[in-house]
């Protein structure tokens, strides 16, 4: 096993959305993606405490890029305008790999009630992050979960319309685009 390799972390992620896809994530084994990443399953351990976590690899880093980006909005930015800040410094993480690996991604989620719900949390867990991220800018607490939420779901549309070989190699103005849509859109609610 060539566990030395640089990017086994990467191939792990690649390997396990492969074998989820093929033969669905309850059937599928550490082993198994071990074995396809061409690592040992120790090697797997050290990356990742269990299976599920393959789905959840990177959100503490875009967790963190999130709220840097709404705590470091100007002063006088509001709270979407702080959101967008937050999008913009996390996009920056999002490279050529994420982008590959987005189709598998959303096919192993869709094949598997167990990735659904925890794509959910995902989802949870990063409007939180921004909505205290706003909170501890002064924004008042209703405010700010309504604006994390809308973060988070500007996140996802623009990640999928990026992820469908959008018009450009960078995240962050497809996920801009979709917070100024919402944005829109939530103005139209009265």
């Amino acid at each position: 096993m060539a566990r030395w390799e640089p990017g086994a972390r990467d191939r792990l992620v690649m390997a396990a959305l492969d074998l989820f896809t093929e033969q669905g994530y309850d059937a599928t084994t550490v082993a198994q993606i071990a074995d396809r990443a061409g690592v040992t399953k120790s090697t797997f351990f050290r990356h990742f405490p269990d299976k599920r976590e393959l789905l959840v690899a990177g959100q503490d880093a875009l967790s963190r890029l999130l709220t840097e980006g709404i705590a470091e909005a100007p002063a006088q930015a509001g709270p979407l305008q702080a959101v967008a800040a937050g999008l913009e410094r996390a996009s920056s993480m999002m490279g050529p790999l994420n982008r590959e690996i987005a189709p598998r991604l959303k096919a192993a989620i869709a094949a598997s009630t167990e990735l659904q719900e925890r794509d959910a949390l995902k989802s949870v867990s990063l409007a939180a992050a921004m909505t205290t991220a706003l909170v501890a800018r002064g924004v008042p607490g209703p405010t700010a979960a309504v604006a994390g939420e809308l973060g988070v779901l500007a996140f996802k549309r623009g990640y999928a319309a990026w992820s469908d070989g959008g018009d450009t190699d960078e995240l962050a103005p497809h996920a801009l685009a979709a917070l100024e849509e919402l944005r829109a859109a939530s103005a139209s609610l009265d």
